[in-house]
């Protein structure tokens, strides 16, 4: 049974006061209590897959803050991970693979798929059975697009320009990849919400990079797909999408996909979340770098955002993940923010 998991009510549309708050990679390293943990691990990838501290790393900013929802630790690229691609991760460099060549699509591991993301199902399973009852448990994957970007360039690139010459110049293949992206991680949704997941998010972080032709096949096709196969299965379960820096896109999105929320990075105007909130639920939208400098800058978005938005069904969110440097203190400042308001 769910009692009173306030963000699934804000997913039906209604409005919450205060708005139910969580944070975007909200485990990590601007926690102390992280940082040790990450010590024990051995690499970044072995934290992933070691559901005793996974589960411990998801549960530290639960304990801390009270956030109202918790979202599995694990990374977008473990997806092709499990296909069999290699994935590390190096300090100060972040993810490293092996650039896929158009004649290695076809060879990507389907059979052991699961078997190897198996330690991710189980921590959710953990995290299901150890998490507050009043707590929403987030699943997650990265959009195709966003996913293939890292395994044709093999790292990240400031506007992933191999990934869009790989699309155009092959077209066929490219085709091919973002189809096993979607079916896969469809898949790997569906495993999640069966091992406890009230929610699912799909984060496609490099859909801004994209003209209007290449969103449409390459953003909103694959992830209508995800959304279809995950409710085909499980038609109750919430879909939340965030296609950072979709711009004006962002107005036909939920109903291109058929997402249930649509997360805002912090660009969009807030005129513009209020005419999205018509439509459904909206995550968002505070800049992070105003939770890095707390203070004026904090407070006065923070009151921005929930003016604007909330006496409509909202979630509280940054407008991209947390970044290291931020003051455990300042966090503590924008939950109570969040919290002491009322509509």
């Amino acid at each position: 049974m769910r009692h009173n998991r306030i963000m699934l009510d804000v997913l039906k549309g209604k409005a919450v006061s205060p708005p139910p708050l969580w944070m975007m990679r909200q485990a990590g390293r601007y926690l102390p209590e992280y940082r040790e943990t990450r010590k024990r691990a051995g690499s970044f990838l072995d934290l992933c897959y070691n559901p005793d501290l996974a589960v411990e790393v998801t549960l530290q900013p639960i304990e801390r803050f009270g956030f109202d929802a918790s979202i599995l630790f694990s990374d977008i690229l473990v997806v092709p991970n499990a296909l069999g691609r290699d994935v590390r991760f190096e300090e100060g460099r972040g993810p490293l693979l092996t650039p896929i060549t158009a004649a290695e699509i076809s060879a990507l591991e389907s059979e052991t798929f699961h078997v190897n993301l198996e330690p991710v199902y189980e921590t959710v399973r953990r995290l299901r059975a150890k998490l507050p009852d009043e707590t929403t448990l987030i699943g997650f994957c990265g959009a195709p697009w966003t996913v293939a970007t890292y395994m044709i360039a093999g790292h990240g690139t400031p506007d992933q320009a191999p990934a869009r010459l790989f699309a155009y110049r092959e077209p066929e293949a490219f085709s091919r990849l973002l189809k096993v992206l979607a079916d896969h991680s469809a898949a790997y949704l569906i495993r999640q919400i069966d091992a406890g997941a009230d929610v699912v998010q799909i984060f496609d972080s490099w859909s801004g990079v994209l003209d209007d032709v290449s969103f449409e096949a390459f953003c909103v096709e694959p992830v209508a797909e995800i959304v279809r196969q995950v409710k085909a299965v499980h038609p109750d379960v919430p879909v939340i999408g965030f296609p950072k820096g979709a711009g004006e896109r962002y107005r036909d999105y939920r109903q291109k996909t058929g997402i249930t929320g649509l997360g805002l990075d912090w660009t969009v105007p807030l005129t513009m979340a209020k005419e999205l909130q018509r439509g459904g639920a909206v995550q968002g939208n505070l800049d992070p770098l105003r939770l890095v400098a707390g203070g004026k800058a904090l407070t006065d978005g923070v009151d921005a955002i929930l003016k604007a938005l909330a006496d409509g069904p909202l979630i509280f969110n940054l407008g991209h993940g947390i970044t290291p440097q931020t003051p455990v203190a300042h966090v503590e400042a924008m939950v109570n923010l969040v919290r002491s308001a009322t509509r």
